[in-house]
C-alpha cells in the first residue's frame, strides 16, 4: 500500500505531464535546501519556504522531511507563537511509538494467523475477519509513514530500520518511498511541479489541450473503479517492484533488496501452506487496505477548496493550512488511521508523529479555519477532477464543460 508514495506516482505515470518519479531517482533534485522567498497570502513572518528549482538539476539531492519542516516552521502565521505551541508535540516518544508498533503490526500478524485457521471453518468469519485485518494493515501503513519522516521514535536509526521491516509487509521499498513522499511534501499544492509521490491532477485547460487519447487515459486513472479497484494492485504490487533505468545505487538497492525480502518471505510462507491459502489469507485484506490508503491520500489534498498555485506564489504553509484536509472520522476509524485524517497538522509539521496530531490540533488556533471534512464529504469528493485556475477550485467533469459553453458563447459574440 503505497499512499502517497511511489506506487501512487507509477499508478498515474501512464498520463502524467510533469517529470515522473523516475526522474528525480536519477538524483535530480536541489543541489542544496534553498529558501525561496515568495508571497504568503496573509500568513505573517519570514517567508521562507523548502522548494525545488523548476528545471532538475543532476547530481543533487532530496531535502529530508526533516529540513523541509523546518524550512515550513520558519513561516509564521496569524499567531506568532504556533511554533512554540507546536514544538513540543514534534518530539518521539519511546514509549508511545512501541505501543504504536503494538496496536498494529501485532493485530495484522495474529489476524493473518486467525485468518488461515478458519479457512476451513467459515467462509463469511473469514470475510469478516479479512475487513478487520485491513484496518490493521492501513494503521501498519501509518507507523511506516512516520518511519520514513523520522518521527515515530526517538531514534533516527531505529525508524529506519523498523520502517524498513515494515516496508516489506506493505511491499513498499523504504528509501524509496521516503524520498518519493519527501518530495511530495516539499511540492504539495504547487501547480509547477507536480509528478512525484501525489495523485495527478490537470488543471482545465491542460485537460482541454489533451488529444482525445490523452483525454480518456486521464479519465481512466481517475475514475474511482480504476483508482480504487485496479489502483491497489499497480500501487502495491507492480509499481514498487520497478526499479528505474538509472537509478541511483540507494534507490536501487532500496527495491531490489525489497524484492528480495518478500521473494524470500512469500515464497516460504507458499511452501508451508500453500499458494492458494496464502492468497486467500493475504490478498482481500492487503487490497482493500491498498484502496483505503489510495482514498485516504486521494481526500487528504482533493477536495473542492483545495489549494493548487503556480511555483511563483506557492506557499508551503499555505499548502499545509489550505490544501491539506482535516478528515474529521469516528473515533474507531481515526484508530485504524492512525490519525492521518489531521493531516493538515501533518503538513506542517511533519515531525509530529500520529500519536501527537491530534492533541497538536487541540492546541493551536492556527488549525481554527482549516479546510474540515466529514467521512461523507470524504467520500463525495471523488467527483472532483480538475483544478479551474480561474474558480480557483477543483471542478467535476461536468462542470469544467459548462463553464466552457459560456465562455465559446462570448468569443463567438464578440
Amino acid at each position: 500500500m503505497c499512499l502517497g508514495g511511489s506506487g501512487v506516482g507509477a499508478f498515474c505515470a501512464v498520463v502524467r505531464s510533469p517529470p515522473p518519479a523516475a526522474a528525480y531517482e536519477r538524483g535530480y533534485a536541489p543541489r542544496r535546501l534553498r529558501l525561496d522567498r515568495r508571497p504568503n497570502s496573509g500568513l505573517a513572518g519570514p517567508p521562507s519556504v523548502c522548494v525545488l528549482p523548476r528545471e532538475p538539476v543532476a547530481g543533487a539531492w532530496i531535502p529530508s522531511p526533516t529540513q523541509c519542516n523546518r524550512s515550513a516552521m520558519t513561516r509564521g502565521s496569524s499567531s506568532p507563537s504556533w511554533r512554540e505551541t507546536l514544538a513540543p508535540f514534534a518530539v518521539p516518544c519511546l514509549r508511545r511509538g512501541l505501543f504504536a508498533v503494538a496496536t498494529s503490526v501485532a493485530p495484522y500478524l495474529a489476524l493473518c494467523g486467525v485468518l488461515y485457521v478458519t479457512l476451513g471453518v467459515s467462509p463469511a468469519l473469514t470475510g469478516v475477519l479479512s475487513i478487520l485485518a485491513a484496518g490493521f494493515l492501513v494503521r501498519v501503513f501509518v507507523v511506516f509513514h512516520d518511519c520514513a519522516h523520522g518521527s515515530l521514535l526517538p531514534s533516527r536509526r531505529a525508524n529506519a530500520v523498523l520502517g524498513s521491516v515494515l516496508g516489506v509487509l506493505i511491499l513498499s521499498p523504504f528509501r524509496r518511498w521516503r524520498h518519493d513522499h519527501a518530495v511530495h511534501h516539499a511540492t504539495s499544492g504547487d501547480l509547477d511541479r507536480r509528478g512525484v509521490g501525489d495523485i495527478l491532477t490537470l488543471t482545465v485547460a491542460e485537460y482541454r489541450a489533451r488529444s482525445w487519447r490523452g483525454r480518456v487515459a486521464y479519465r481512466l486513472v481517475r475514475n474511482p473503479f480504476v483508482m480504487f479497484g485496479l489502483g491497489p494492485v499497480f500501487a502495491m504490487i507492480v509499481g514498487p517492484r520497478i526499479v528505474a533505468r538509472g537509478a541511483r545505487p540507494r534507490m536501487r538497492n532500496s527495491v531490489l533488496g525489497t524484492d528480495a525480502a518478500l521473494f524470500v518471505l512469500v515464497g516460504g510462507v507458499c511452501w508451508l501452506i500453500g499458494w492458494r491459502d496464502f492468497l486467500i489469507v493475504w490478498a482481500p485484506a492487503a487490497l482493500l487496505a491498498g484502496s483505503v490508503g489510495i482514498w485516504l491520500f486521494y481526500v487528504q489534498h482533493q477536495f473542492e477548496d483545495a489549494y493548487w498555485q503556480s511555483g511563483d506564489v506557492w506557499s508551503y504553509a499555505d499548502a499545509a493550512l489550505r490544501g491539506s484536509s482535516y478528515l474529521r472520522l469516528p473515533r474507531v476509524l481515526q484508530f485504524f488511521t492512525g490519525s492521518i485524517g489531521l493531516h493538515h497538522v501533518h503538513h506542517l509539521n511533519a515531525r509530529i508523529p500520529n500519536y501527537n496530531l491530534q492533541r497538536a490540533h487541540d492546541a493551536s488556533s492556527v488549525f481554527a479555519a482549516v479546510p474540515t471534512l466529514s467521512l461523507w464529504d470524504g467520500l463525495r469528493s471523488v467527483r472532483f477532477k480538475l483544478w479551474d485556475e480561474q474558480a480557483g477550485r477543483l471542478v467535476t467533469f461536468a462542470q469544467a464543460r459548462r463553464d466552457v459553453r459560456p465562455a465559446a458563447a462570448l468569443s463567438h459574440g464578440g
